[in-house]
């Protein structure tokens, strides 16, 4: 079995993978001061308890957007589980060539989803990864990753909200059900989640109009792209483990 971690600014996802079978999910969240005993006995746990033995894992593949924590973790790995894992980084095969002017400065969590989406798909095909961040990120259909936009991620501007504007409460985010507000709670609400369907349709457009192709299929994932993908007819589709996957086709790239 592989053991594939995805480490978040706010989340870490970790999944077990049987051949290409994702087997199962679950979520930690990201801390930056945690020792290696408290990452490995933590994941460790998480998984006897779930059924699945130590002894059953094979391999571990880890993407990080969070260095800080990058040696704990890789520490952990290799007390609690006797093994070495990958890193996916410089000098690792991903199937994604980059064309951008400094390719060093694509994240790995951005690579990954990449590599997931053309496997799964194939090219050209645009991606959008609703996390911390939001990034559309367009690969050609020989697998160059050509370009990408980073923009705030809907719950940093909701957070940006209500610290900066000492009136507005903290809030769930959620569709209003309809963007008539009224009242805080709801105008709020419209704001943040009307106006990410709003740019993300916008951003979608003009991407692909720029990029001069004819047919791109959109593909969404991350924590809220369930929300902006059911409310749009710009995303074909929504795979909430693509970043997972991608990194279990990394892995298999490697052996």
């Amino acid at each position: 079995m592989l053991l594939a971690i995805d480490v978040g600014n706010t989340n870490i996802t970790i999944g077990v993978f049987e051949g290409e079978t994702l087997k199962c999910t679950y979520r930690m969240t990201t801390k930056n001061d945690r020792t290696s005993d408290e990452f490995g006995i933590a994941i460790r746990m998480t998984l006897e308890w779930n059924g699945i033995k130590t002894e059953d894992i094979e391999a571990v593949c880890i993407c990080t957007v969070v260095p800080k924590g990058l040696h704990s973790l890789s520490s952990g790995i290799k007390k609690y589980f006797k093994l070495n894992p990958i890193i996916i980084g410089p000098g690792i095969k991903t199937g994604i060539k980059t064309v951008t002017e400094d390719p060093k400065q694509i994240g790995a969590d951005r690579i990954v989803d990449a590599a997931g989406a053309f496997e799964l798909y194939g090219g050209p095909v645009l991606v959008l990864d609703f996390g911390t961040a939001t990034t559309y990120d367009l690969i050609s259909e020989d697998a160059a990753f050509l370009a990408g936009v980073t923009a705030p991620g809907i719950r940093i501007s909701a957070k940006a909200l209500w610290e900066d504007a000492a009136k507005l409460p903290e809030i769930a985010i959620e569709k209003p059900d309809s963007i008539l507000a009224e009242n805080t709670v709801t105008s709020m609400q419209a704001g943040l989640v009307f106006g990410q369907i709003g740019q993300t349709e916008y951003i979608v457009k003009r991407m692909i109009e720029e990029s001069k192709y004819d047919k791109v299929k959109v593909v969404a994932t991350g924590g809220l792209g369930r929300l902006i993908s059911e409310n749009t007819d710009c995303i074909d589709l929504y795979n909430p483990d693509l970043t997972l996957i991608g990194i279990q086709k990394i892995y298999e790239k490697q052996k």
